[in-house]
């Protein structure tokens, strides 16, 4: 499969290796988001298989319409667009022209994700009754940031679709569609200087507080920020009929009235998204070469749900 990447952040840092690690893949270029004669060049290019857009969300409908319009099968990166409007319409876009099309939410394919998915469906724990998720890092304050689009809320920045929107998923993937959404935006550093040293008001957030259920009347808190002022594991847990999962940094363990269990610890020296997304880099592969996406794959489909829930959180 012959890959062209758009985005020389995560798209050239993470994703270009892992696909030119994954055999049978071969990435053709990565281009600048921000250079659009190159965009439009690398999308009109005829030994392409699949285009990789991992731009700023403000670009994602350009891009992804250049590569559709291309013939081109198509992967883009979360948060999915500005909002729902422009989640709908990238959709549409691909559907309409019948091109394949996936969503990066590569947190589906990390180590833990899927083993929790499997104690839960083994029934180990009972019927899921609660979900507490907490991720708090200090990726944008120690040291601080810089202003950019992520601290741009008309950009489509903002933490909820950095973060936010990763765990939306893993908690619609898992415990059915969100049917209540209730939320809380944090804006912790208010003004971030800009590349010549200026100080710019933030629009966009950097922490949320969210409270959700299910369709399957699954209950779930989750709080995040990027602006902590140092960074503590990730803490995951599921509360069941008959026991707890726990997910805490690089550990799985189910909890249950008759003691606990470790059912993985992973290699702390592991880099985990990159991990994640060579794991996925073999499944689009697999996908593109059958002309068929697996019930499980990410697609626009999610990526819009998502969108829809997150334009609720900020309604609220």
């Amino acid at each position: 499969m012959r890959v062209g990447v758009i985005g020389r952040g995560f798209g050239a840092r993470v994703v270009a290796p892992a696909f030119e690690a994954t055999e049978g893949c071969e990435v053709v270029d990565v281009v600048s988001a921000r250079d659009m004669a190159a965009v439009s060049a690398l999308c009109r290019r005829s030994d392409v298989d699949l285009v990789s857009v991992h731009s700023p969300p403000f670009l994602h409908v350009e891009h992804v319409r250049l590569a559709v319009e291309a013939r081109h099968d198509v992967l883009c990166d979360k948060p999915f667009g500005r909002n729902a409007e422009e989640a709908a319409e990238m959709r549409a876009i691909a559907s309409d022209a019948g091109v394949l099309h996936f969503l990066n939410f590569e947190n589906r394919y990390n180590v833990l994700w899927p083993l929790l998915r499997r104690v839960i469906a083994d029934g180990l724990i009972g019927k899921p009754q609660h979900v507490s998720i907490t991720i708090f890092m200090s990726t944008s304050r120690t040291p601080i940031r810089p202003y950019g689009w992520m601290f741009d809320a008309a950009a489509g920045g903002g933490w909820l679709g950095a973060m936010g929107s990763h765990l939306i998923d893993f908690t619609r993937w898992t415990f059915g569609e969100i049917t209540e959404i209730h939320g809380q935006l944090q804006r912790a550093v208010v003004e971030r200087p800009d590349a010549d040293g200026k100080l710019v008001p933030c629009s966009a957030e950097d922490g949320f507080t969210l409270t959700m259920r299910t369709d399957e009347g699954v209950t779930i808190a989750m709080s995040s920020s990027s602006a902590a002022p140092v960074n503590l594991p990730v803490s995951l847990l599921v509360v069941g009929s008959e026991g707890i999962v726990e997910e805490r940094a690089d550990q799985l363990v189910v909890h249950q009235p008759d003691g606990d269990r470790e059912l993985f610890n992973a290699d702390s020296g592991t880099n985990s998204s990159f991990a994640a997304q060579l794991r996925y880099a073999v499944v689009l592969r697999d996908a593109v070469h059958a002309r068929r996406v697996p019930a499980d794959v990410p697609t626009f489909d999610d990526g819009l749900a998502c969108a829809v829930v997150m334009d609720q959180v900020r309604a609220s």
